[in-house]
């Protein structure tokens, strides 16, 4: 896409009740090439060697399962990481998981809470196109070959006490309204859970780097927000909204300019950004590429409190692709189910930002290496990556717009 001359038309949307232009009515010659457009200058300080390079950091971590040393050590370097990209404040945020450790990573069955990974057919809305292979999540260490790794993920998870970080580039205007961008850092399946969901989480990790550049500024506020738990069941997100949900807006102290949880706008999930290479074969084989039509997908609840404004953002998030995205295009989807922003849609307008159709298609079995011990850094190639790196220029394009982000001469 980039290099290729195309036009929008314009169009003004509300969302949350801010009016966002949604697309200039002007040629692009390249993504982010237009005079004075502060959004395509950040849009271009993404980088994909910088992407791959937090994707390795992450993988260091094993899969980050919750409850674990590992999971507290990935916490704990997030944490750093932010904090080296000046995104302030950095805070934590604690809440408690009590469930049973064998219940906590068993196989699903039919009558239990669905997970992040437990997709079946009827769940979510979308109708799929037939099982092709088993989605139940691995919990076998046995099944990885790396010894190393195997050693790594070995510690079973433990209930009791939970962490979750997050960052916030607080707006020059008006902080009390915030854009919160997210995903998942914890992980499932004995292997590096890159693609589930180290993915998300270095985009949005990226996207803090880039927003709390000293010469960039927002009216609104935006907060990155690292999921612990959405494995288990969205607790992460849940403890987040039951905990800060009745702080929105409030100024503490009064008088001071500081809104610890500012009014939640929008809330855009990233989980799994990595594998579009189409479904399986007959024989169960896959193709070592991205298939033609890989995309990134954007997706909203149809039936959720905010389904008019969550659809509107969503145009928005495919106009900000079209004009700063420079490889894969995006379609939008209206069944949202099985991530953290599914916790959210009845609290804001909410997406979760994908690889591919979380029902029609993950549930269906597309993805190899979902929850499985091959869902590793070597399995994935630059297409791969770069996929990811899109759906990155995608959001912070959106966001971009909405927030009013400005680059200080």
């Amino acid at each position: 896409m980039q290099g290729k001359p195309f036009r929008f038309a314009a169009q003004l949307v509300v969302i949350a009740g801010i009016s966002v232009a949604a697309a200039v009515d002007a040629p692009a010659q390249s993504a982010g090439s237009a005079t004075g457009d502060s959004v395509g200058v950040l849009v271009r300080r993404l980088d994909l060697e910088k992407y791959k390079s937090t994707l390795r950091g992450l993988a260091r971590f094993g899969d980050r399962l919750h409850g674990t040393d590992r999971n507290r050590a990935a916490v704990n370097w997030i944490e750093a990481q932010l904090k080296s990209y000046g995104c302030a404040p950095v805070e934590r945020m604690k809440f408690s998981f009590d469930q049973a450790p064998a219940q906590a990573i068993a196989a699903p069955t039919p009558a239990s809470r669905i997970a992040s990974g437990e997709i079946r057919m009827g769940v979510g809305g979308a109708r799929m196109r037939g099982m092709t292979r088993s989605v139940v999540p691995n919990n076998d260490p046995n099944a990885l070959p790396d010894a190393a790794l195997r050693a790594l993920d070995s510690q079973a998870p433990v209930a009791g006490p939970r962490e979750q970080v997050y960052c916030t580039k607080v707006g020059a205007t008006r902080p009390d309204e915030m854009f919160i961008v997210a995903a998942h850092m914890d992980g499932r399946g004995f292997g590096e859970a890159i693609d589930d969901d180290a993915s998300g989480t270095a985009l949005v990790m990226e996207l803090a780097r880039a927003f709390s550049s000293p010469d960039v500024t927002t009216e609104r506020s935006i907060r990155f927000v690292l999921w612990n738990n959405e494995e288990t069941g969205l607790h992460g997100a849940r403890a987040y909204i039951e905990q800060r949900a009745a702080l929105q807006g409030n100024e503490d102290p009064p008088k001071s300019g500081r809104y610890p949880e500012p009014r939640w706008l929008v809330m855009i999930q990233h989980d799994m950004m990595l594998w579009d290479h189409g479904m399986p074969r007959a024989d169960g084989t896959v193709s070592p590429e991205q298939r033609p039509e890989a995309d990134v997908n954007i997706e909203y609840q149809a039936n959720s409190k905010f389904a008019d404004q969550a659809m509107r953002l969503a145009v928005v998030m495919r106009d900000a692709n079209e004009r700063y995205a420079t490889d894969y295009p995006a379609a939008v989807g209206h069944h949202m189910s099985n991530t953290d922003s599914t916790a959210f849609e009845d609290f804001a307008p909410s997406l979760s930002v994908r690889e591919n159709e979380r029902g029609m298609q993950i549930g269906a079995g597309w993805n190899p290496h979902y929850h499985q011990p091959t869902d590793r850094y070597s399995s994935y190639s630059d297409h791969d990556f770069r996929l990811g790196l899109n759906a990155a220029q995608t959001t912070l394009g959106a966001v971009g717009w909405m927030a009013g982000a400005a680059l200080n001469k």
